[in-house]
């Protein structure tokens, strides 16, 4: 009996509604929703598994407390001591694979319109057959012959990917912007209290810029010497004034009604938080004190502190990072992103005023949907008049958030001396990814505002 039910499990784990053997307590759940929630536990899975490897402390232990490791590691060819299984190559050869599975999946879901296709299928359910997939293809990117070679090429194509994940999330942070200001000014027309609350958000907003831009002077410059972090504090913030002015310059607002300060407060925002972010990755400014001692200059003093327990910090915040990649990965997979990223907007007519704008009512499509009840979960089949986002570009995204997680993971170009437990460390290659990144977000903000007019012929919309 117990094999019985343990075969049955298993073969319904193969169907489309995986998450239904979950207890029947649980409240019911859409099928869009359990199917990008099963790809992102495939992702997170794999995404450990390469923390893992980047590791010396998990290679030691394992050393350590496993008995036999030695003739395990020769058992499966993996090398004396499993050094084939750990460090920056075994990374790219399991994110290779990952990225493999998801590119497969991204030409599989093409065009599907609904959820009745076998294609639709084969996106929503044979979860366990995809796991088995999954390790098989990041199993197999070991045995690719002439590995110097893979490595090389496959390093080149992991940058572009991950700079192209960067750019769609810097490509929706500028839409979303615009689509929130557009929001509430359509409300603005009919109650004041939304001008109100424009009014107070923008406030609010240019007020954490200013102080993050006066915290990092006081913080990470000196009067001697930090000559980085003094043009590059300067530079950027100059840069969110200069959009800021001409965010609300008559020229721009002439072409673009919408346009106005809370648009650039969020970029403003966001450009202070990655200037934050890369002057933390900088590698550290050391000189010689009085008594010739090797001090470190151009750091908080308590962030030195911090650093020593450097378990809790980088556990801490690689949690912290990869939980924003995942968050990231499913805000990107809407079908309104996709839509936003070819230019595709709601009308200005059609636009209804929210707090939470970015959440669009569901009103009473479920209760037309067909629901499927069995002993566990109760599964609302959401997508058999259309899909609720776009397959293939979902896993489009998750294959380039792949290259990007190999990336970070390997230090992006400092690869060779790359450990998971000195991912906060800092390396100039991280340092200048994320300052080139705030300097394309500020270019991409200021290329949506005069757009119209170098292009006066040209329809826009934001």
């Amino acid at each position: 009996l117990v094999v019985f039910c343990l075969t049955f499990q298993l073969a319904c784990c193969c169907g489309t509604a995986a998450c239904s053997l979950c207890c029947k307590c649980c409240p019911k759940i859409k099928q869009s929703t359990s199917t990008r929630f099963m790809y992102a536990l495939y992702f997170i899975l794999v995404t450990i598994i390469c923390c893992v490897m980047m590791s010396t402390t998990v290679a030691n232990e394992m050393k350590t407390h496993i008995p036999f490791y030695k003739q395990m590691c020769k058992g499966i060819q993996a090398g004396e001591m499993c050094e084939k299984l750990v460090g920056y190559s075994a990374v790219y050869k399991v994110c290779f694979g990952m990225a493999c599975f998801f590119f497969l999946f991204f030409l599989l879901t093409i065009k599907i319109n609904n959820s009745k296709s076998c294609r639709a299928y084969i996106h929503n359910g044979f979860w366990l057959i995809k796991l088995i997939v999954l390790a098989a293809m990041c199993s197999g990117a070991f045995f690719i012959p002439d590995q110097d070679t893979f490595l090389n090429a496959w390093r080149y194509v992991g940058a572009t990917g991950g700079f192209l994940f960067i750019a769609i999330q810097l490509i929706l942070l500028v839409e979303f912007a615009h689509k929130w200001n557009k929001n509430w000014t359509a409300g603005a027309n009919h109650k004041q209290v939304w001008n109100g609350l424009l009014a107070l958000v923008t406030l609010i907003l240019y007020s954490i810029a200013v102080a993050a831009l006066v915290l990092m002077a006081l913080f990470y410059t000196r009067s001697e010497g930090c000559m980085y972090n003094k043009v590059l504090i300067g530079v950027n913030g100059a840069l969110c004034l200069f959009v800021s002015l001409v965010a609300i310059s008559p020229c721009v607002q002439n072409r673009q009604p919408h346009s106005g300060l809370l648009q650039s407060g969020v970029i403003s925002c966001y450009v202070m938080y990655l200037t934050f972010s890369a002057l933390s990755s900088k590698p550290p400014e050391t000189i010689l004190d009085e008594n010739n001692r090797n001090i470190t200059i151009c750091v908080p003093e308590f962030s030195q502190g911090l650093h020593r327990d450097e378990n809790l910090v980088t556990g801490l915040g690689t949690t912290i990072l990869f939980g924003c990649i995942l968050y990231s990965c499913l805000t990107s997979t809407t079908r309104a992103s996709s839509e936003a990223l070819r230019g595709i907007y709601a009308t200005a007519e059609t636009e209804v005023a929210r707090c939470c704008f970015c959440c669009v009512p569901d009103g009473d499509a479920d209760a037309e949907e067909h629901i499927e009840k069995r002993r566990g979960q109760t599964v609302v089949y959401d997508e058999k008049k259309g899909t609720v986002y776009s397959y293939a570009y979902f896993h489009f995204v998750f294959f380039l958030a792949s290259l990007y997680v190999m990336m970070t993971v390997t230090h992006w170009f400092h690869y060779e001396s790359a450990q998971i437990e000195k991912f906060f460390t800092g390396t100039w290659s991280i340092f200048w990814i994320k300052m080139v990144s705030c300097w394309v977000c500020v270019g991409l903000y200021l290329w949506t505002l005069v757009a119209p007019l170098c292009c006066p012929t040209r329809e826009f919309s934001v």
